[in-house]
């Protein structure tokens, strides 16, 4: 006998599977509080900064966000979505999801509920794991957008997503996602970028390097996988591409702090190559999942002006795989490996 529910009992929706995308995050403007804001959230995290509190947050508080903010409100200026009033991230991100929610619905139904969220910043992982709690997503699949795992990235994504969950009454099931680098269909959509990118040049470039975002040597040696993701994952895209060890080079960017960070550092490797007599190069950024400061700002204005500084003479930046097809693709079939078992 089926016993129906008091009529004052709470209401209970249609389960459904959340798909919670996440990426770094952006600042809500380029203004100085926006910045500070942003800023202080990002730079608090002991993942990214792991100092002692007491000792970091004076440093923190008093000095660097009395700067930092303005300096890097001036980047975010010149590369900022004005049409939208919005970061170039933020508009990718929802490009992204756009294609992401097409195809997973196609595939799904109602029985999914595809968004994302930003570790800093807004939409808050916390406000959407509530969004899709509220709507009846009873099982959450949390998705950073990092093909490489670091405890700065993927690792601080996670903690917030699970930190989202204790405030819920009824949790919902969750699982995260491996570290999709060497994933097959997503190594096959960046060697399409640079054979498409190479196929619009005049003049094939001496060296295509791969510029990974850096963190410091130390955080290697206390067992976060990064570095070694970032090699396989040149080797394998060098493979894929069937190109000879000499036309390939790894490097990282974003040096920050006084730590020696993994080497060689990018914006000095680009001028070490031009004064070698490699004039002609292309740079890649494969840590990134949408273009964003990092790649619009840091890499085609500062690292490329220290590449032409040193004598280079062409310089191709190869963009992030955004919403391209073929990415989205890849992350889809990622998604259903990590949803088995829980769809039909």
């Amino acid at each position: 006998m089926i016993m129906e529910k008091p009529t004052d009992h709470p209401q209970v929706k249609p389960r459904k599977v959340g798909i919670l995308f996440a990426n770094l995050g952006t600042p809500d403007g380029y203004d100085y509080w926006s910045m500070r804001r942003y800023l202080s959230e990002f730079l608090s995290d002991k993942r990214v900064i792991d100092y002692p509190a007491w000792k970091w947050q004076p440093i923190l508080q008093a000095i660097i966000l009395t700067k930092r903010p303005r300096s890097s409100g001036e980047a975010y200026k010149s590369i900022w979505n004005e049409a939208e009033g919005e970061s170039p991230l933020m508009t990718i991100t929802k490009q992204q999801i756009a294609k992401l929610n097409a195809v997973l619905t196609e595939e799904y139904g109602d029985q999914v509920m595809v968004d994302f969220c930003m570790r800093y910043g807004n939409p808050s992982t916390k406000s959407k794991v509530a969004e899709m709690v509220s709507n009846g997503c009873d099982r959450v699949l949390f998705f950073p957008l990092y093909p490489q795992y670091a405890g700065a990235t993927s690792g601080t994504a996670n903690d917030e997503f699970f930190r989202a969950l204790m405030n819920e009454k009824w949790q919902p099931a969750a699982r995260t996602i491996e570290p999709y680098f060497d994933d097959p269909a997503y190594v096959d959509a960046l060697a399409q970028s640079v054979e498409q990118g190479y196929a619009k040049l005049d003049k094939r470039p001496d060296l295509l390097v791969v510029s990974y975002h850096g963190m410091p040597i130390r955080y290697l040696t206390e067992g976060d996988p990064y570095h070694c993701q970032c090699q396989k994952g040149t080797r394998l895209l060098r493979e894929r591409l069937g190109w000879d060890e000499a036309e390939i080079k790894t490097s990282f960017q974003s040096v920050f702090g006084p730590e020696e960070w993994l080497k060689p550092y990018t914006v000095e490797e680009v001028a070490r190559l031009a004064k070698a007599g490699k004039k002609n190069i292309a740079v890649i950024a494969p840590a990134f999942s949408a273009d964003c400061i990092e790649t619009l700002e840091e890499i085609q204005e500062e690292i490329q002006e220290a590449f032409i500084h040193a004598g280079g003479e062409s310089f191709t930046y190869i963009p992030c795989l955004n919403d391209d097809d073929a990415h989205i693709q890849a992350l889809v079939g990622v998604a259903k490996r990590n949803l088995g078992g829980w769809l039909k």
